[in-house]
């Protein structure tokens, strides 16, 4: 017979209110919360979640919105989103937009029915209208007209330190390569601190910055390259496309660090144990993912939380740029 938090509260020595604190995480006594901690663990006992939910009107669950699941910094970002609600006893339900702004509504739309708690949102679709200070939605890297909540990466510093790290490396002739939505999103700094960064060291800078969605950024880096052959130092908006651009160099009969070095922008990994893909301006996801939920579940119990989170960005090396040992006075 399933064990009742009755039966908890008996083994424990404890009242009902006291494990009711243990389940939901409020803070009791050590030696109380280790004696309910154990009669659960002997009883193999499990919340209800559901009865939980009608009586806190909660439902203990938070949507998380991405453009699409394809993308490995999307599909990273959501494990650590899920592995830090379930340390809180939340549930996930992972939405894939596929970038399409009337699905987006349709996912905050369940906010206000009720059926999730709160969003967390990686989003570029023109969905401000549908946005409000009052709706429990974290957002990353997107800010709004109405001040919501939102968590990004230290863009302005990662565009800096892609110049500094090619100009260590002796790129002489640098360029940006990358794409850009409508939409207000901290994401545009890359591009613009690279810029004045490369200005600001004397490197001759280009740029190749096109509106997304892009149809064959392959084709577009070809060009680009043909025009400007002298480029020697490559930063790209993403890690996905350091990859496109690598392969359009190799196509040209260059080789990638010795002609063209490329960093990119993530800090993508095929495994925890395997190097980066490419050298890159890493985002520390994991602490993105900890830090949203954190500013969500602040917001849903109604507790104060900073409009704005900003943090730090790395430069992680990989194989397409020269070691510093190498590089030639």
């Amino acid at each position: 017979m399933k064990a009742t938090m009755k039966d908890v509260a008996k083994l424990a020595g404890v009242g009902l209110g006291s494990v009711s604190r243990v389940i939901n995480n409020v803070p009791v006594k050590e030696s109380t919360a280790a004696k309910v901690k154990a009669a659960i663990k002997e009883l193999n006992y499990e919340a209800d979640i559901y009865a939980r939910g009608l009586k806190t009107n909660k439902t203990y669950t938070v949507a998380l919105i991405l453009p699409t699941i394809w993308h490995p910094f999307f599909a990273e970002f959501a494990y650590y989103v899920e592995t830090e609600l379930e340390e809180r006893n939340y549930k996930l339900l992972l939405c894939n937009s596929d970038g399409r702004p009337e699905k987006e509504y349709e996912y905050i739309q369940m906010v206000r029915q009720n059926k999730v708690d709160g969003i967390i949102g990686i989003t570029y679709s023109d969905i401000d209208q549908y946005i409000s200070s009052s709706l429990p939605f974290v957002s990353i890297d997107r800010y709004f007209t109405e001040d919501v909540i939102y968590v990004t990466t230290d863009n302005v510093e990662g565009g800096r330190l892609a110049a500094r790290e090619l100009f260590k490396r002796g790129a002489k002739h640098v360029a940006f390569i990358g794409g850009h939505q409508e939409t207000p999103n901290e994401t545009k700094n890359r591009r613009k601190y690279f810029q004045l960064e490369a200005e600001r060291l004397g490197l001759e800078c280009e740029v190749l910055d096109l509106l997304e969605p892009i149809e064959d950024l392959q084709s577009d880096i070809e060009k680009f390259l043909l025009e400007y052959p002298t480029i020697d130092g490559i930063f790209t908006i993403t890690d996905l496309a350091a990859l496109d651009a690598i392969h359009v160099i190799n196509k040209l009969g260059k080789k990638v660090p010795e002609d063209i070095q490329v960093i990119g922008f993530d800090g993508l990994k095929m495994t925890k144990e395997t190097q980066y893909v490419v050298s890159s301006i890493a985002q520390p996801v994991e602490d993105m993912a900890r830090t949203a939920v954190s500013l969500l579940l602040n917001v849903v119990e109604g507790k104060e939380a900073p409009s704005r989170t900003v943090l730090p960005a790395a430069f992680k090396e990989g194989a397409t740029t020269k070691k510093l040992e190498n590089r030639e006075e």
